[in-house]
């Protein structure tokens, strides 16, 4: 099983990035991105569950980031729009079967991504 993430990169404030997770070896019931800045616990972002209609955002990007699923190809991607810099972070994917409750936490997660930089300057 692995979950591959791509797509960082260093933009300006209020630019626009999309971050894609491809995974390959099984299916999750969850996916989700979490990202951790240096010396901060790993945060939650954004997740969907399976049938992809059904959506979870952190306060702090709402409005802000999409969280999309595509099934078929068995990958989740972050559209993230007007960046700030308190963005700025390692994001990660993960996978998972946990039971609702726990979407947003990431101890739910067994499986993960080796993470992207994103970087955004003011």
């Amino acid at each position: 099983v692995q979950l591959q993430a791509s797509g960082g990169g260093l933009v300006q404030a209020g630019e626009s990035l999309k971050l894609a997770c491809a995974a390959s070896g099984r299916t999750f019931r969850h996916m989700a991105w979490f990202r951790q800045a240096p010396g901060k616990d790993r945060e939650f972002v954004a997740a969907v569950r399976r049938t992809g209609s059904t959506l979870y955002y952190a306060e702090s990007v709402k409005g802000r980031f999409t969280i999309s699923r595509d099934n078929s190809k068995n990958m989740v991607h972050l559209q993230m729009n007007n960046l700030k810099p308190e963005d700025t972070s390692v994001y990660y994917c993960a996978g998972g079967d946990g039971i609702l409750s726990t979407i947003q936490t990431p101890s739910a997660y067994p499986y993960w991504g080796q993470g992207t930089q994103v970087t955004v300057s003011s």
